[in-house]
Order: structure tokens, then sequence, then C-alpha cells
């Protein structure tokens, strides 16, 4: 999987840019492992961008990216600090960045935007991103409609850029199917729950532990907005809610909800996000250790199939 030269990583990995989870010590400890360290900005201003900048800086001088969702009212100033702070990689969703292709170019920054659809990387290739992770709707939080499966290969045939896979990514075995299918490497964003670096409320992480796939569902399939997470107090609310009410009350009704899942860990009223994957988990290990078990898996998996041709 050749995703280590083109972000000069050790390890094909990605983690995912998760709001309100992936600050910038979490995200250096991914780097330090050998994966790329992902800062989400979902939920920080400028200051506190820059600050988690500072934070991962202080910890690594290892390869790391940001997050950005480009719809945010805010996000000029986001990409003014991506630029001052002279950020080598970003991953972008929830918009295009056309506004800032050229600044992005200008600056050398790689860029690599997330699908859930093989027709957004024939909007996204006039921009000539990096790369692309195609995400499928396995994953966690927000979620397209393709699953991952469907979409890589679909998504391999649409461009001569690198593919990234992305949803139910969970061991080895999946990070080798990912292969097969054309990925050059994997985002991961659920597995990393599980791990001691990950600043989540124990009670989040308590309750990812004792849950599996069928704990897990869908809102806001109704309005056009799919968003996975486990099933609680919240979630039968916003589905009662959901057939009566606006796009833009539903907006408001979840606003701040991951926050209070995430920081104070109010896990029945706050939005516990978390991908199908999450069934293949049951003990929180260290980021290492949690990566070098995924490409030892992904390597045994690998030899058995080179053996068996």
């Amino acid at each position: 999987m050749d995703l280590k030269d083109l972000l000069n990583i050790d390890y094909p990995i990605i983690q995912g840019g998760m709001a309100h989870i992936a600050k910038g010590e979490f995200a250096a400890a991914v780097s330090k492992a050998g994966a790329l360290g992902i800062i989400g900005s979902g939920g920080m201003d400028k200051d506190e961008l820059r600050e988690n900048i500072k934070v991962l800086r202080r910890e690594t001088d290892k390869p790391f990216g940001v997050n950005l969702m480009m719809l945010r009212p805010d996000i000029d100033d986001l990409v003014k600090v991506i630029l001052e702070e002279d950020v080598r990689v970003i991953t972008v969703g929830a918009g295009t960045y056309r506004r800032f292709a050229d600044d992005f170019k200008r600056k050398n920054i790689k860029v690599i935007p997330l699908i859930s659809s093989p027709l957004q990387i024939k909007r996204y290739e006039a921009l000539e991103p990096d790369a692309y992770i195609a995400e499928g709707m396995e994953a966690g939080g927000h979620i397209g409609q393709m699953t991952t499966m469907t979409l890589l290969p679909q998504a391999v045939k649409e461009t001569n850029k690198k593919i990234i896979g992305a949803g139910g990514i969970a061991s080895g075995k999946e990070v080798f199917a990912a292969e097969v299918l054309g990925a050059s490497g994997v985002q991961i964003g659920t597995g990393f729950l599980f791990t001691k670096e990950c600043p989540l409320h124990e009670n989040y992480k308590n309750l990812l532990l004792k849950s599996n796939s069928s704990k897990v569902t869908v809102i806001g399939n109704l309005k056009g907005i799919p968003m996975r997470l486990i099933k609680n107090k919240m979630t039968r609310e916003y589905q009662k809610l959901e057939r009566e009410n606006s796009l833009m009350e539903l907006e408001g009704f979840t606003l701040g909800r991951l926050k209070r899942a995430v920081v104070n860990g109010d896990v029945e009223n706050g939005s516990v996000m978390t991908g199908l994957s999450i069934g293949s988990f049951d003990r929180i290990l260290s980021v290492k250790d949690f990566i070098e078990k995924l490409m030892k898996e992904y390597q045994e998996v690998k030899d058995v199939y080179k053996n068996k041709k």
C-alpha cells in the first residue's frame, strides 16, 4: 500500500478527524506511532486550532494533518491558520475547497477530500487533489449511502489519484480487503476510540466496550442528513421529532450533543458516534499497540493470500 510514500509515514493509515476528539495531543500519539495523526477542527475556533497545532508540534516532528469542514461560516479564519502554521496535509469534507485551491497549491499542501460517492470525484478532479478518502456508510458520524465494498472499486475507476478506504476498517483483514479493492491506504475512526490516548470521557469508552453493532442506529434518514451512532435517549427523541419537525429545528436539537457525550460523559442525551465495526473491539489498547496489531494482521492475511496463489 503506497500511501506511505505520499505522506511520508511508516504505515498506510490515517486517523479520522473526529470533532471534539481528534485534538493535538491525541493526533500526536497517532503520528508518533507511525500513522498520520489528524487534528479535527470541528468544535474548534481559529485560536483553538492554532493552539492544537502547536501542542502537536511540541509532542512530535512527525507528519500530521488537519481536517476541515468547508461549509463552516468561519472557514476563512481556519484556512488562514492552516496557511500561517504551514500545515502540510489537510483532509476536507462538507463542501468544496475550490475557493482556497490556489492558496493550498501555492503552499504545497496535500489536499485529500472525503467522498461518499464516485460522482464527487468528478467534481473534485479539476482541483487536482492529491488523493481521496472513499468512506462507506459503515463509518460513524455523518455517512453516505454506499458501502465501502461497493464504493472503493468504483472510486478507483474514476481517477488515477490514490484512494484511501474508510468505513468498517477494524482489523488487518479489512485493511487487506481495502487494498484488494484498489485502496492505497485506510482511514480509521472507530478503532481509535478504543485507545488509551483517545480523550473520550470514561462513560463514552465504557459504553463502547459494552456495545456491539446491534446497538448502533442511523438517524436523519428522513431529512437527508444520516448519522450513525449508538442508540440512546437522544436518538429515540430525534427519530420521533424527525417525523414532525423541519431540518432547521432538528439541527438545533443536535447542537452540542457530541460535546455533551465526549466531554461531559452524558451518553444518554449526547451523540455517541461510532461505526458498525464497534463489535470488533473488546479492549482498550495503546495507539502504538493498536496500529502494530493491525499491521501484523494485515501482513499475516497477505502472506496467506500469496501462498494460495
